[in-house]
């Protein structure tokens, strides 16, 4: 009876795991949109603003306020409109993450 709940056990695992990579996977797919101007994994050239490593919270903010028209932009205002706001902290969260 032990190994049958052992093997039920890892399975289980290996579903979170498979799907917390799925979550990973999508975020990374939702930040690509920002790469033509924030560079890859928000690293970005001299001239534009980079988001790697900078504040969740403060991203978080911004993002939410262009959404909402708050926050004087070009296309920030149409392209945070794509996202829930989940979404955009899921992305604030991940370029926060990014080394400098």
């Amino acid at each position: 009876m032990k190994k049958p709940m052992k093997w039920l056990a890892a399975g289980v695992l290996c579903a979170a795991a498979a799907g917390a990579q799925a979550q990973v996977n999508q975020i990374k797919v939702w930040a690509a949109a920002c790469a033509n101007c924030h560079g890859t994994d928000g690293r970005a050239e001299p001239g534009a603003i980079s988001l790697a490593g900078q504040n969740k919270d403060d991203m978080v903010q911004k993002l939410l306020d262009f959404k909402a028209g708050k926050r004087p932009a070009t296309i920030m205002h149409q392209l945070t409109k794509g996202y829930t706001d989940e979404q955009l902290t899921q992305i604030a969260g991940y370029f926060a993450a990014q080394k400098k």
